[in-house]
Parts: C-alpha cells; sequence; structure tokens
C-alpha cells in the first residue's frame, strides 16, 4: 500500500535545484535508504516529507491522518529535565498532563499523604476524560524496550543514550513513517549492532539517511539515489546499488558526450557562409536552440574530492611503548596495567563503548595527560596529525579560507605552493562556499574542512578519532583510501565497520572495565574474538553455579593475537631473532641510498652512476618488504 507521493517536485535555494522535477513512492514496510553527496538536499526531503518545508512546485499526496516521525541529525540538547518528561513531548496534544501526572504519581512514592493522593487522583480523572492513558503507556513500553530510566536528567546522558532518547520521543508517536536522519552518528558499535537489530524488528515504515555501509547493508531493503535533483530508486542491497550506479554514471558520460559531438557538428554548420544561410533549414536552426538550451540546463557531475596528506620525515622505529600502565580519574580506573608497543608503520583501532578509555589512550600517547602510574616513552622525530571529533580546532566566525590558509593567499602542499582556493576545490569547496563562515557549513562539510586543515601538516603519525562522522559515502571511501595508502603510523577511533576492515591492520578492545585485549585484524576479528568469549562465559556457567573449581584458560591473552599459532622450528626462531638486525641494516642502507639521490648534483653525474645507485635503493626497498613480511608472517 502506498504512503506517500511527490510527484514532479522542485525546491530550490539559490542557482541549483535540490528536486527538480523529482518522483518518490513510499510503500507500506518498507526500509528505504537516501544517499546523496553532502548539500545534495537529503535532510530538506525528509522536512518536505515531515511538512516542514514546501515545494515550490509539484505534490506530496499522503493521507491526513498518517503519522510521520523523525529523528533529528543532532542529539537533543541536554538539559535538566527528565527522560520522561522529554520524551512526553512527543505526545502533543496530552504532552503537559502526561508530565504532571508522572510529577504527581513520583511525588506520591516519596510522600504518601492524604494531600498528594487527592492530586493524584484528579490528574488520573483528567487523563481518563482525555483518554490519555494510551499515551502514557505507550511511553512506559517505549522506555522499558529502550532501557530507558524515567528520572534521569537529560544532562546526564552520554551521547550514545540522548540518541536513544530522541528515537524514543519519535516512537511514541506510533508513527506509519519513522523518518531517521543519520541514525548512527554519536553510537558506538554495541549501540549501532542493537539499533540495526530494533529497526529490523519496527512494524512501520523506515526512511533514513546513513553514510555507514554496513549499517545500510543490514538494514535497508531498497536505496533511494538523490543526484542533482532527481531520485532514482535501486531496488535490493547497498553493493547492487553500487554497481548499478557506476554502470548510469557510465552511460550518462557516453550519451553526454553524443550529445555534445552533435551540438558541435551543428554550430559548425550554422556559422558557415552566406552561401550556406540562403539554403538553411529552418527547422535545423529551431532544433539547434533546442540543443543549445538542453546544454545549458545540464548539471554536471560534481568533481570529486582529491584528498592527499603532506608526508613528513620517517620516525624512528619505537611510536610509543608503555609497560604495566594506568590511568585513573577519581580512583576509578580506565586503564589497568596496559602493556603496549606501538612501532613505526603499525595500524591500529581503537574498539569499545563510548565511555571505555579510548581518547584517555589517546591523550597519554599524545602526552597531554600524565599516567596514575607505570611508565611509558614516546619515540623520537614524532610529527603527529590530530583529527578531532569535537571539531574543537574551528573557529565558526572565520570563512573557510581564513581556516585553511590562516591569512595568507597560498599553502604549501608535500613541498609545493598552492593557491588556498585551488587546494580547497580537491576537498569540494568552490570558491564561493569557501568564503563562507564556518558557522553556516553542514556537519560534513565541517569535518571536510578539518581534514583539509589537517592534511596540510607534514606527519608521520596520524590520529583520527571519529573522523567519518557526517561524510558522504564519496568523500568516506577516498579517506579510506587515502589513510590505507599513508606511509606511517595510524591510530584509529571509529565505529564504521566497513571502514576499521578496510584501514587497520589490529585492534585494542577496550571491554569497558580497564582492561585491553590487542586483536590482530580488523573490527570482524574483534566481533568474533567477542562471540568466542560469550561462548566460553556460557559454558563456565554450569560449573561455576556447581561450585566447582573451573581451570579458566585465556581465550585471548592481552598481548596475544586471536588466530592459532604453530610452534616455530629451531631454524625458523633464529630467523626470526635476526630479522629486526636485518630490517636495521636495510633502513640504514636506504636512508644512505635516498640521501645520495636526493642531493642536488645526483642527476649531474654520469648516467651510470646514477642508474647503479637507483637500482640498489630499489633492489633494497624490495629486500625490506620482504624482511616485513616474513616478520610478520613467523611473528604470527
Amino acid at each position: 500500500m502506498e504512503l506517500v507521493r511527490i510527484s514532479q517536485g522542485e525546491l530550490a535555494f539559490g542557482e541549483d535545484k535540490i528536486l527538480d522535477k523529482a518522483d518518490l513512492s513510499i510503500q507500506t514496510g518498507e526500509r528505504i535508504c537516501l544517499v546523496g553527496r553532502n548539500g545534495a538536499g537529503k535532510s530538506t526531503l525528509m522536512k518536505v516529507l515531515m511538512g516542514l518545508q514546501t515545494l515550490d512546485d509539484g505534490q506530496v499526496l499522503k493521507s491526513s491522518t498518517m503519522q510521520v516521525a523523525m529523528l533529528e541529525q543532532d542529539p537533543p540538547e541536554s538539559s535538566d529535565i527528565s527522560v520522561f518528561d522529554y520524551i512526553a513531548q512527543g505526545v502533543k496534544e496530552n504532552a503537559d498532563l502526561i508530565k504532571r501526572y508522572h510529577a504527581i504519581a513520583h511525588a506520591v512514592t516519596e510522600d504518601p499523604s492524604e494531600q498528594n493522593l487527592m492530586k493524584l487522583a484528579n490528574i488520573q480523572e483528567q487523563l481518563e476524560v482525555a483518554n490519555a492513558w494510551q499515551d502514557e503507556q505507550l511511553i512506559e513500553q517505549v522506555m522499558t524496550t529502550l532501557a530507558l530510566n524515567a528520572d534521569d536528567k537529560i544532562c546526564d546522558l552520554s551521547g550514545g543514550w540522548l540518541r536513544k532518547l530522541a528515537l524514543a520521543k519519535a516512537l511514541v508517536t506510533a508513527p506509519d513513517i519513522l523518518l531517521l536522519d543519520e541514525p548512527t552518528n554519536h553510537l558506538d558499535i554495541k549501540s549501532v549492532l542493537w539499533l540495526e537489530n530494533f529497526l529490523k524488528d519496527f512494524a512501520g515504515t523506515i526512511l533514513f539517511i546513513s553514510h555507514d555501509r554496513a549499517f545500510i547493508r543490514g538494514v535497508s531493503t531498497r536505496i533511494i539515489d538523490l543526484d542533482r535533483g532527481i531520485l532514482k530508486s535501486y531496488p535490493g542491497d547497498y553493493d547492487r546499488y553500487i554497481e548499478q550506479k557506476a554502470h548510469d554514471l557510465q552511460v550518462e558520460t557516453q550519451q553526454n558526450a553524443l550529445f555534445d559531438k552533435r551540438l558541435a557538428e551543428e554550430e559548425v554548420w550554422i556559422r558557415q557562409g552566406i552561401k550556406a544561410r540562403r539554403t538553411r533549414n529552418e527547422g535545423r536552426v529551431r532544433a539547434l536552440e533546442k540543443l543549445r538550451k538542453e546544454r545549458q540546463a545540464r548539471r554536471e557531475v560534481r568533481n570529486q574530492s582529491s584528498m592527499k596528506i603532506s608526508q613528513g620525515e620517517r620516525s624512528g622505529k619505537l611510536v610509543f611503548e608503555a609497560e604495566n600502565l594506568t590511568m585513573a580519574f577519581d580512583d576509578k580506573a580506565i586503564i589497568k596495567n596496559l602493556d603496549l608497543l606501538i612501532t613505526r608503520n603499525d595500524r591500529i583501532a581503537f574498539i569499545g563503548a563510548n565511555g571505555t578509555g579510548k581518547s584517555t589512550l589517546i591523550k597519554l600517547i599524545m602526552g597531554n595527560l600524565v599516567p596514575s602510574s607505570g611508565k611509558m616513552r614516546s619515540g623520537v622525530n614524532l610529527d603527529i596529525a590530530y583529527f578531532d571529533q569535537h571539531r574543537d580546532a574551528l573557529d565558526l566566525n572565520k570563512t573557510v579560507q581564513e581556516i585553511v590558509g590562516e591569512g595568507k593567499q597560498e599553502v604549501v602542499v608535500n613541498g609545493k605552493p598552492r593557491h588556498v582556493l585551488g587546494y580547497l576545490q580537491d576537498f569540494l569547496f568552490s570558491p564561493k562556499r569557501a568564503r563562507t563562515p564556518v558557522r553556516a557549513l553542514s556537519g560534513g562539510e565541517k569535518n571536510r574542512l578539518l581534514l583539509a586543515r589537517l592534511f596540510l601538516r607534514p606527519s608521520n603519525l596520524l590520529i583520527l578519532d571519529e573522523p567519518t562522522n557526517d561524510l558522504d559515502i564519496e568523500t568516506l571511501e577516498l579517506l579510506e583510501e587515502v589513510v590505507a595508502n599513508y606511509a606511517g603510523t595510524v591510530i584509529l577511533v571509529s565505529h564504521d565497520r566497513d571502514f576499521v576492515n578496510n584501514c587497520v591492520s589490529s585492534c585494542l578492545y577496550f571491554d569497558g572495565t580497564g582492561h585491553i585485549s590487542q586483536i590482530v585484524g580488523g573490527y570482524d576479528d574483534v566481533d568474533s574474538y567477542l562471540e568466542l568469549k560469550d561462548k566460553q562465559r556460557q559454558a563456565m556457567k554450569p560449573e561455576t553455579e556447581k561450585s566447582k573449581p573451573v581451570e579458566k584458560k585465556p581465550l585471548v591473552s592481552e598481548k596475544v593475537e586471536l588466530t592459532s599459532k604453530k610452534k616455530l622450528s629451531y631454524k625458523e626462531q633464529r630467523e626470526l631473532a635476526s630479522l629486526p638486525q636485518v630490517i636495521d641494516e636495510l633502513e640504514s642502507l636506504i636512508a644512505d641510498y635516498q640521501q645520495q639521490v636526493n642531493s642536488a648534483d645526483f642527476f649531474s653525474q654520469s648516467t651510470e652512476h646514477t642508474s647503479t645507485i637507483l637500482n640498489q635503493l630499489a633492489e633494497s626497498e624490495s629486500k625490506l618488504e620482504l624482511a616485513y613480511a616474513r616478520w610478520q608472517e613467523l611473528d604470527d
């Protein structure tokens, strides 16, 4: 059954149309993901469906009795009101009455005086008259489902709980269509998985915006693509959408090329001499004018981002080492007895729920915190580039150009000067947008601005704290490629499962008790590790209940990977022990060759000499790569 239809919808802010004769149909029981670039108009389309934004032209057809609820992109602002009172705001007509009932009922439990009991009886009667009991029971049911405490204050909740709170407020309207704008932002992986399962069981229809590819795969039954004002439906899963979208863009490119060729031929014809004008076909002239108008109205595919990270000098082999490290706040240990070694070119993700110590460990690595106990030391020649998820580095009153250029017209990218406006276009900021104040940018644009500013700084240690929030999928995949190819050490905090799987080689799992386990692989390997730990706990339960002694063999030690190991032979043990010295010698040799190649007069020498040095450099680099691979193989 069709719930909503948009027919020939048109909407524009400024020059470009957000909707250009767009059509959309939403059916009962669908779970639709709305995708498109940042600024394409996805959130605006949701406002149209909510009735908060009217179309310039076209129709929105829906039943007057149909309920539509929307989860906003940003979590609710912290305040001193209770969880119950905030959720009750979603009930609209009876909200004040239900909030008063809850407050009086709470007062009766504290003081069951005759006066309070009379107030309770009076408010119960009002609820009966207003037929508001059903709304009150729905609030209680939603809070139970989402495990929310009615008396908690909003100001005491973390980002993940605030997200659940906003979802609860939307659900108490009993919506036929639930609109979700970036629902996984500010959620840790555990909460994302909970939300994924919750939405699968939701009885109504869902339209959501998300750039979390694993979440889209898990939830959506159809993809709606918003591109240059046109809405196009792609039935099926996300991976099929990616393939079909690429095919459609290729076909569009070919058709545009044929159109442009035909237009060029007609332009040559119209500019022929007087003799041609005498025999000119007026119908052909009118056809040419139509072609010109079509070409003028065409909206080209926007350029793709072109991110590049400025590379710093090579760091020392040691990046960070911790021994028996403990960090506590108010007698609560966030990190307990951590032994950790991070070496050059390691690629590590920090995985765990919000508040388990991931950002604390980052601050320790950066030297911004002093541990409560234990030892730690940092390597030499470290150039750190740090991405802060809270965007504290952005001055909202400055323009994009001022943030990146710092008052200068040129920036230095990998040792070469570039005009700041040209550099910003690599991050999809047009010259006009580059002169816009930061406060006017969307969340995705602010993240792109932070990346543009960060990547100018030469670095050999890249620390990214939730870099994927609000980024569109194209920019996200490009960032993924840039991070995967970064020639340095990477520390990543992210709840985007695909991003973690594609960018790192090992993970630190923060379990919330202060203990941190090291696991080789990406998020999927952490997931397997947790499943096995859970099975181990379940298997041990009967023994515990019978109070029998149980030999608890650790599934994964604090510094041992999940995968099973075979015992090395004596020869392999000797080889493993010798590899660090071999690697150091090769690195020293490569540094010597590179110094020769980088000298000003190197290429003025004989071709025979330069070729020999270059070949030796390439051969040494190849040997180094093989040595690292063999070291990893034996160490695993």
